[in-house]
């Protein structure tokens, strides 16, 4: 009796597990944008200042409810040494978030540089993609159309997965709710896609 009510208790109340990956330069606003996320959707959570906040180095963690979907979140650092450790973790990926600080034009070419060499990897072939242009309560920031005009070669790369370019302003929240509701639609739809990698024969 006990394993049966165990079964279905499991049955109605176990999440399915996410894994989304958080990358962009340093500086972008990636853990003000998971405090944010964390906040907006934990109800218990408390959260950290979010203007003591200072650049990660190395990983930071979060995990939210959305419906039956459980995301995890990897939040890593965005410094030049710190991206190479970037694709040991896209493999168990579901999904990936990239966090572009609107405010610094002279840094664009240096994140699509890092944007570029992500999505060309094999490991993330047809994972959905988020793309925040951040900050956008700066004024004179870039705007999202300047943001896919500078990204505009990098489409063919993108190829035919979920992928969305969407203002936000993580210290004010902005954006936050929209953003994770479209990727929790997206990892749960291409979860019953075919696997990714393709067998050797």
């Amino acid at each position: 009796m006990y394993t049966l009510l165990s079964g279905l208790y499991k049955y109605m109340f176990q999440k399915d597990e996410y894994c989304i990956l958080i990358l962009g330069l340093d500086n972008a606003g990636k853990t003000t944008f998971l405090e944010q996320t964390k906040t907006k959707f934990s109800k218990n959570y408390k959260g950290m200042s979010l203007s003591k906040i200072t650049t990660t180095v190395g990983l930071n963690i979060g995990t939210i409810d959305v419906g039956k979907a459980r995301l995890m979140f990897w939040d890593l650092g965005g410094q030049e040494e710190l991206q190479s450790l970037w694709d040991k973790y896209y493999a168990e990926s579901h999904g990936v978030i990239y966090v572009i600080d609107s405010t610094d034009e002279e840094r664009l070419s240096e994140s699509k540089n890092a944007f570029e060499k992500m999505i060309s990897s094999e490991a993330l072939e047809g994972v959905p993609l988020l793309v925040l242009a951040n900050k956008q309560d700066v004024e004179n920031c870039l705007s999202v159309p300047d943001i896919k005009t500078a990204f505009s070669d990098c489409a063919p790369k993108i190829g035919k997965r979920d992928c969305l370019v969407q203002p936000c302003t993580a210290l004010t929240g902005q954006g936050v709710n929209e953003g994770i509701e479209w990727m929790v639609k997206c990892v749960v739809r291409n979860i019953h896609r075919p696997p990714r990698h393709k067998d050797i024969t």
